[in-house]
């Protein structure tokens, strides 16, 4: 797999060099001609690519093409050259016949039996085998039918946070895994040992790998609780009110950025969305400059709410509740506010 993935590499790094060399001389590159020059005058000269998959350099040049094309769109920035070591990965078919992956133990082409630490049942066209921190993984892309699940509730409201990840309406608090603070200081000692090791020393290459490893886990803990609360909510509620946070604004406060990274915002929204599709959920939005924190849930008085201050006081009709308990609270009760908007907007519109 390693050498497939360098050939991967080599044969992108090659298309890249000359697609750049041709644009300078006033040539107009492609995909199709980089092929055909490759196979038929480049290919040859290397005995060793006759014994990998010839798969695996009609996909690095689909790729490069995609790179291109994304660049061209504004989509992307242009192109760069591989790095040995660095997301390597490689991508093979059957040559249009599907792959079936059947338990732990599967055939792929030209590559042979690989085992994988988890049962996989699927039926696909291509593989994408990637290597990180030391070890392979399998991605491919299947057939999925989503089904929709009886519901407990009807609405309900999420208030994501530093302290708690998230606070629901119905007063079920998920703790964020927090996973890169456990794992600072150990992250800072191995930083540390590698200081002064030399680059591209073979020790130096070991304290990257455990390093990487290390990394590795910690992002694997977060996304772990966050696919875990996001499939609770899809599941048993019908609507999901979350808020809009603007994640880049909140992270240029320095006090907080460490915590909000941890807690990862972002790919909590990006969950929820295609699970609420494949569980017969809906997700709202609220707007993000909605008070959901300075608002009484009880009778709607608002007031500053510091961020130290975790009670929510209201002097009007005197409640004392969580402040996070309470933003979710309001998030919730702004689904109908939402709703009746949104249909006042149709109304007028109409007439």
């Amino acid at each position: 797999m390693a050498q497939h993935a360098g050939y991967s590499r080599w044969c992108y790094n090659w298309g890249l060099s000359l697609w750049n060399a041709t644009y300078i001389d006033g040539y107009k590159p492609n995909v199709r001609k980089l092929r055909e020059v490759f196979t038929n005058h480049t290919k040859p000269l290397y005995p060793w690519m006759k014994n990998l998959s010839s798969r695996v350099y009609q996909y690095a040049f689909r790729n490069l093409g995609e790179a291109f094309k994304r660049f061209f769109q504004g989509l992307g920035k242009h192109p760069k050259f591989k790095k040995k070591g660095r997301s390597d990965s490689f991508t093979i078919d059957n040559c249009g016949k599907p792959i079936e992956l059947n338990g732990w133990c599967h055939k792929l082409p030209l590559i042979g039996i690989v085992k994988t630490y988890e049962p996989i049942e699927a039926t696909t066209q291509k593989i994408t085998i990637s290597r990180h921190a030391g070890d392979w993984y399998l991605s491919c892309s299947y057939e999925f039918t989503p089904a929709s699940t009886p519901k407990t509730t009807e609405v309900v409201g999420v208030d994501l946070g530093v302290k708690n990840l998230a606070t629901i309406s119905t007063e079920v608090v998920f703790e964020g895994a927090k996973s890169y603070k456990k794992f600072e200081n150990k992250l800072s000692n191995l930083q540390y040992l590698n200081r002064n090791k030399k680059i591209g020393s073979t020790n130096w290459k070991k304290a990257q790998l455990k390093i990487a490893k290390v990394h590795i886990k910690v992002a694997n803990i977060r996304k772990d609780v966050l696919h875990k609360l996001t499939t609770y909510l899809a599941k048993n509620h019908s609507i999901v009110s979350i808020e809009d946070l603007n994640v880049r604004g909140m992270l240029a406060n320095h006090k907080l950025a460490k915590s909000i990274a941890d807690q990862g915002f972002y790919e909590f929204r990006r969950q929820l969305e295609y699970k609420c599709e494949w569980y017969g959920s809906n997700l709202v939005v609220v707007d993000r400059f909605f008070p959901s924190s300075k608002t009484c849930s009880n009778c709607g008085h608002v007031q500053d709410m510091p961020l130290n201050v975790r009670t929510f006081d209201c002097p009007e009709c005197g409640i004392s509740i969580d402040r996070d308990l309470n933003a979710s609270l309001n998030l919730r009760d702004a689904v109908g506010l939402t709703v009746n908007a949104c249909g006042r907007s149709a109304a007028d519109s109409s007439d």
